[in-house]
């Protein structure tokens, strides 16, 4: 593909994010020629992951989280292969209140990595289907993440 249709794809298909999205869209903004980055509403997770499937039968690649000051933020990754481009869904959740729905029931490939977060950061992903450990231990300490900020480990 050459440069000037990806930028029209790219283009097109933030135009119509927008369009499907406004009263959500937090903000939108590229950070490369092929990325396409949304903040969302929490609340959303559900029907943005139902239209990328849907609609644009985007390929979920994984989702990524992480701690910082200003709460979790839980980012959702989908390949647009025909278009050669990556959207990027970013949620940011409170520390106190860190919890989203799941989206493993209607996107089995989240499944694992909605597990990994819960484990490491305390990320409640509300209706997963079998939220146990994947990583730690069955005996690790119930209510200590140890990618949190604020995680100190014992000797």
């Amino acid at each position: 593909m050459n440069k000037q249709k990806d930028s029209i794809d790219k283009a097109d298909i933030a135009a119509s994010l927008q369009a499907q999205f406004n009263e959500f869209i937090l903000a939108i903004y590229s950070k490369g020629e092929r990325r396409i980055y949304i903040d969302i509403a929490p609340q959303t997770v559900i029907r943005a992951t139902r239209l990328m499937l849907n609609e644009y039968g985007a390929r979920f690649q994984i989702a990524t989280g992480v701690d910082t000051s200003d709460g979790f933020e839980v980012m959702y990754h989908w390949a647009m292969d025909e278009s050669d481009c990556v959207v990027t869904f970013r949620v940011v959740l409170p520390h106190e209140a860190a919890q989203v729905e799941s989206i493993a029931l209607i996107c089995p490939a989240a499944e694992w990595i909605e597990r990994e977060m819960w484990e490491l950061l305390g990320i409640e992903f509300k209706g997963h289907p079998d939220m146990r450990h994947l990583l730690l231990a069955d005996e690790w300490p119930e209510g200590k993440f140890p990618m949190r900020r604020d995680y100190e480990a014992t000797p």
